[in-house]
């Protein structure tokens, strides 16, 4: 084992060279990071859901526009109830002419946010979103995902959501899925929450002015909870999250090792990188951003490295992040 990770640290660390030669590349081009959605409201099933769905998507809409200032351009809406010569009815053919849309746009620095609302199915073998006609598989929603070359956070808020978690799990992506298990199929109301998550300042947990895609996870999964205790019936959803790529997911409030990159992931323009147009501004951003990367990569690998191994990089890590965090400030 010990060779194995001896071995292995050069090629991480050549790996992670490169990609801050890349970043600072961007930076000094200055090329800002951007934010772009796409929200599908699939099949409504019925008056009382249809009227749900359009509430949730509206808000989330709302928050994303005027909260965390997502270009409206930038935002795609595919839902059910809408006319059938129109591009915004939600159907597979419309869904994979936005993913495929977003895979030419999207850069290497951007974030992709997916959020799917309505009904779920799983066969056991199968997992499906409902959509306006034939459905896509989970299989198939990677398929189209994977071209995308930003970050990708995927929001699945149905009942029968889990196995979404495990089949699009991966680097640079971020699974958030309404149920924790494949047993929970039945209807939820994360989506509800987490539709009101980016509007509401009770998810900026940490009070920084932001509301990270951590926060609003953990805000939406603790309603879903308390929205359970306050009728006094048992729970039959529990939310989780997936950023470390092993397709396992971590429900909130829970310590492991799946939260640190989502905790760190914003959809509001970076403060630091909005507020200047110097280059040089640009390029520690990047660079600041590289190295909490780099200290997300160490804390997945603490397992397979050993314990001095680990403590020093660590340090290392977390002493250049202050350092470029005092920089920033001091420009500020």
């Amino acid at each position: 084992m010990g060779i194995a990770v001896r071995a292995a640290r050069p090629i991480v660390a050549a790996s992670l060279a490169v990609v801050l030669l890349v970043l600072a590349a961007g930076a000094a081009s200055g090329d800002a990071s951007r934010r772009f959605v796409l929200i599908v409201s699939g099949a409504d099933g019925g008056a009382e859901s249809a009227a749900n769905h359009v509430r949730w998507r509206e808000a989330l809409v709302h928050s994303l526009v005027d909260r965390m200032r997502v270009p409206r351009e930038h935002i795609t809406v595919l839902h059910d109830a809408a006319d059938a010569a129109t591009r915004s009815l939600a159907t597979r053919e419309h869904v994979r002419d936005a993913l495929e849309g977003l895979a030419s746009a999207v850069g290497a620095r951007d974030v992709v946010l997916v959020v799917l609302l309505g009904h779920g199915t799983f066969d056991g073998v199968d997992a499906k979103f409902n959509l306006v006609g034939p459905d896509l598989e989970a299989g198939e929603w990677r398929a189209l995902l994977e071209p995308i070359r930003g970050t990708v956070v995927v929001v699945n808020t149905t009942g029968a959501s889990f196995p979404f978690l495990q089949r699009l799990t991966g680097p640079r992506r971020v699974v958030v899925t309404a149920t924790s298990s494949a047993a929970q199929r039945f209807d939820t109301v994360f989506g509800e929450f987490f539709s009101q998550a980016f509007g509401d300042d009770a998810s900026d947990l940490d009070k920084n002015g932001r509301i990270s895609i951590g926060e609003a996870f953990t805000f939406a999964a603790t309603r879903a909870t308390r929205w359970y205790e306050q009728r006094g019936t048992l729970a039959t959803e529990r939310a989780a999250l997936d950023d470390n790529g092993d397709g396992v997911g971590q429900p909130a409030g829970e310590l492991g090792p799946d939260g640190a990159v989502a905790s760190r992931l914003f959809l509001d323009p970076d403060p630091d990188e909005s507020r200047s147009t110097d280059p040089a501004v640009s390029e520690l951003v990047a660079r600041r951003d590289a190295i909490e990367r780099q200290i997300d990569e160490v804390r997945r690998k603490k397992g397979f490295m050993p314990p001095a191994d680990y403590e020093r990089e660590l340090e290392r890590l977390l002493i250049e992040l202050a350092r470029l965090s005092q920089r920033l400030r001091n420009r500020g």
